[in-house]
């Protein structure tokens, strides 16, 4: 399975980050997804899903930061648009972002279950994008957290593709 996410020199472009335009933007937080292509699946894929993490947040937060999570897309969707977390033209699940955990503490939806765009603080961070291929819808309802994620997809994962994108600080 391949993934292709259109970048500036392997820099996810302005507008899906830190440097976004305000009008991009909601009460501060990067809010427009960026688009990405799904291509060579699995003949018998039922849905696929996603993972953005960061794990260049570590020594910043102590975790890993998590971005956006996203279920149970239809396989006939190949081209996911730009916006798509916030539009969401084919009703995928979207779960939790860090800004739902208790260390941050946000309360707004439209932050918390839906793609937040890098924001790096201390450097330039490298962003990994995970697409699986699954073998099944998942039994996962919005608001779903990383772990409920990994326990759902076992034994479901016919293959997976990570994509690696800086984002600037």
């Amino acid at each position: 399975m391949q993934v292709k996410i259109l970048t500036d020199n392997n820099f996810l472009p302005d507008q899906y980050g830190k440097y976004a335009d305000p009008k991009l933007k909601y009460q501060g937080f990067p809010v427009v997804s960026f688009p990405f292509s799904i291509s060579d699946a699995p003949e018998d894929t039922k849905t696929f899903a996603l993972t953005f993490l960061d794990y260049d947040a570590v020594p910043v937060s102590g975790f890993t930061w998590i971005h956006w999570l996203a279920a149970n897309i239809p396989t006939t969707i190949t081209d996911i648009p730009e916006n798509a977390s916030r539009d969401n033209p084919f009703s995928m699940l979207q779960g939790n972002n860090s800004n739902a955990g208790s260390l941050v503490g946000e309360n707004d939806p439209i932050i918390t279950r839906h793609y937040t765009g890098p924001n790096p603080p201390n450097k330039d961070h490298t962003y990994t994008l995970t697409v699986y291929a699954l073998d099944a819808n998942l039994p996962l309802e919005n608001g779903y957290w990383l772990n409920d994620f990994y326990r759902a997809i076992e034994g479901h994962v016919l293959t997976k593709t990570t994509v690696e994108v800086l984002s600037r600080k």
